[in-house]
């Protein structure tokens, strides 16, 4: 038994040591989580690439599964797409390897934002990430209550992959 916990134990820090929250240009990581914010719930996807050290661009989709029966939302008000442009400070503070802090600015169909996220690898492909997401300027100042989802914080948490 003794043998098998030791095995596990090295095993899991063998992967770790290998575990890379961001690695700079060519780095692809695809995240896959839940979206919560009031009056509704729903799936996020964020495909972002490495452009440089510290810079990476991407694609965020988000689509509201449960929403408030009485806002009477059609699939335009559930759903969301953004450009995203983020800055990855791991490195930078020196957090180690397998965890990055990434502020960013996303620009999308409702909406021009910021997001701050962090996201902990603890294999070379596979880890978990947490976003909050606010607007910056809305689209349109008078919103129905349907209107606004993602006009308000949000907040992504689910896994992250090395592509």
């Amino acid at each position: 038994m003794k043998n098998t916990v030791l095995i596990f134990i090295l095993t899991l820090a063998v992967y770790t040591v290998n575990a890379q929250a961001y690695y700079g240009e060519g780095d692809f990581k695809f995240q896959v989580g839940a979206n919560l914010q009031s009056d509704g719930s729903g799936i996020v996807a964020t495909l972002d690439k490495g452009v440089g050290e510290n810079i990476s661009l991407g694609v965020a989709g988000a689509y509201l599964l449960g929403v408030e029966e009485a806002f009477d939302a059609d699939f335009s008000e559930r759903f969301d797409l953004k450009a995203r442009f983020n800055a990855h400070l791991g490195s930078v503070l020196e957090l180690g390897d397998e965890m990055d802090i990434y502020p960013g600015l996303d620009l999308g169909l409702k909406n021009f934002g910021a997001h701050l996220g962090v996201r902990y690898f603890f294999a070379d492909g596979f880890g978990l990430f947490f976003e909050a997401n606010t607007p910056i300027a809305k689209y349109k100042s008078d919103l129905t209550p349907a209107e606004e989802y993602f006009n308000q914080f949000n907040v992504s948490v689910g896994a992250s992959f090395n592509l």
